[in-house]
């Protein structure tokens, strides 16, 4: 057993020795994104990308296994602003276990896109897991949607990865999603929530200029309904209302 945590521990620190910082990740985050967009025919399905209410992308989401693995990436939220086009980036880590039997450790790059107000409103929490707190299936490849099923079609979260060149759809179930509190402070002057972020006007940092300006040219600028804080307050004030007991108004 000693020997399993050791061999597991190994894996994992070998991951991390790539030292990076948020800048850096950004500009990671813009090259997975224009790669993708580059091969429509392999790629994020147009349609969805212009329905679509936020996208994160995690460049380098880690997993290492020996008996059992365990994911771990840091990557940024997006949401559209209205008329303004894509707002300012919030940092948030992605981490999970899973049990398996492969040996060895992978990278890749993940891509999700929050679908509605529901997947929102998980956004804008501290921590969610996926699957359990907000659904999430795998994403089409291609120009169109033509091939969803009905879970895809229902889904919070569709959800990409990319490994050794290959595109295609994966269910992060498991997998827990949380603010990025030192990184929003490296981006930003100080440990923003991401809700400080995504539901305010924040100018973004320069460094995000370019992911900004490639998601503005590939999906339209206004927000699919409602301004993101009207639909994510409504969501919330409807669960809400939801949970309250019924009373009976009977004399």
């Amino acid at each position: 057993m000693n020997r399993l945590i050791i061999t597991v521990a190994l894996c994992t620190s070998g991951l991390s020795l790539r030292a990076e910082n948020a800048n850096e990740r950004l500009e990671e985050a813009t090259q997975i994104f224009k790669e993708i967009m580059a091969t429509p025919e392999k790629g994020i399905p147009q349609d969805l990308l212009e329905k679509a209410h936020c996208i994160v992308i995690v460049p380098s989401l880690k997993q290492a296994a020996l008996g059992i693995g365990g994911k771990y990436g840091r990557g940024f939220a997006i949401c559209r602003r209205n008329q303004a086009g894509w707002g300012a980036p919030a940092a948030v880590r992605v981490e999970g276990g899973s049990v398996g039997f492969q040996i060895g450790a992978s990278s890749t790059d993940a891509i999700m896109l929050i679908m509605n107000e529901r997947g929102i409103r998980r956004l804008l929490e501290d921590k969610f897991t996926m699957g359990a707190q907000a659904s999430v299936a795998a994403g089409p490849v291609g120009r169109s949607v033509s091939a969803q099923t009905d879970a895809q079609l229902s889904a919070d979260i569709l959800s990409w990865s990319r490994a050794r060149g290959l595109f295609a759809g994966i269910a992060l179930e498991g997998a827990t999603m949380r603010n990025d509190l030192d990184e929003n402070e490296e981006l930003y002057g100080s440990k923003l929530h991401n809700k400080e972020i995504l539901l305010t006007e924040r100018k973004p940092p320069g460094s995000a200029t370019p992911l900004l300006a490639m998601l503005n040219q590939y999906s339209r600028h206004e927000s699919p309904n409602k301004p993101l804080e009207t639909r994510a307050q409504e969501e919330i004030t409807g669960d809400a209302d939801r949970a309250k007991p019924k009373t009976d108004n009977k004399p």
